[in-house]
């Protein structure tokens, strides 16, 4: 993760095993993963925007036994002594959904977001696993909990993300009071990628659908610098890293204060993730 700001975290973390359910195409950019067995017994749910390290094997599923069950310093050089020919792939992602009873037990949902192509190469790791991961395979997920602090308050909001941070906003969503109030703002790159996401009625979902040459998150930030600052929200924004630092430093300057602010860059333009 990129800058953000301080994290809620869960009262242990360890590593947990868990297989691929299966697996749903739920939008042009959005493939949707579900897990569980293994160890799923161990996954604390927390609810809003929990995310986790998730570990992807690339040749040897005996590696991620070597994996930590913290991924701090210490743990991370521990992950980087594993053998580099097959070290599983560290990525970051976020909780969509969990069901105590589903199908076949507990399960994940995990959303993410589509780019370039596994077949011809371009698509990055996390996003050629979603796209070619099956039934049975395995994987490792280290919980590190939130970055909205419910803390700060739930009554009324202000939700903003790119297509990166529409999981972290769906959760934070699902997780409100049913009177809570306010607004989401939620920049993506195609029509069919305005998913339905359940949350308050009186949380409005405002969608903006950005153009094939728009910089990514630029129309988002631009819908939140015409909006009146109301120092009662609690802003939680993600996403590329210039969404979620300028709609900080918008909202601190139009008066909101700095910690009702939650805040975090998942990605940055020009930096491969």
């Amino acid at each position: 993760m990129a800058k953000a700001s301080k994290l809620v975290k869960p009262d242990r973390t360890r590593l947990i095993k868990l297989q691929v359910l299966r697996t749903e195409r739920i939008s042009t950019h959005f493939q949707r993963v579900t897990v569980g067995g293994g160890s799923i017994e161990h996954f604390v749910p927390m609810g809003y925007d929990q995310w986790f390290r998730l570990f992807i094997p690339t040749t040897d599923d005996a590696a991620l036994d070597r994996l930590p069950d913290k991924v701090s310093t210490i743990g991370y050089l521990k992950y980087l002594r594993i053998n580099a020919e097959i070290r599983p792939v560290l990525r970051n992602y976020t909780v969509r959904a969990y069901r105590a009873e589903g199908p076949q037990g507990p399960e994940i949902d995990i959303d993410l977001v589509l780019h370039g192509s596994a077949a011809d190469g371009t698509a990055g790791p996390g996003s050629s696993w979603a796209e070619t991961c099956v039934e049975g395979d395995w994987i490792g997920i280290v919980d590190e909990g939130l970055v909205f602090d419910p803390g700060v308050g739930q009554d009324d909001v202000l939700l903003v993300a790119d297509e990166t941070g529409v999981p972290a906003v769906a959760g934070v969503l699902a997780s409100l009071p049913d009177d809570a109030q306010g607004l989401a703002v939620l920049e993506v790159q195609a029509d069919d990628d305005v998913l339905d996401l359940p949350g308050p009625p009186g949380v409005e979902q405002r969608w903006i659908v950005r153009g094939p040459d728009a910089v990514p998150g630029a129309q988002a930030l631009a819908e939140v610098e015409k909006l009146d600052v109301r120092p009662t929200w609690h802003a939680f924004a993600v996403g590329e890293s210039g969404l979620a630092t300028g709609t900080r430093r918008h909202l601190v300057a139009r008066g909101l204060a700095k910690d009702r602010v939650n805040f975090c860059g998942f990605w940055k333009i020009g930096v491969a993730g």
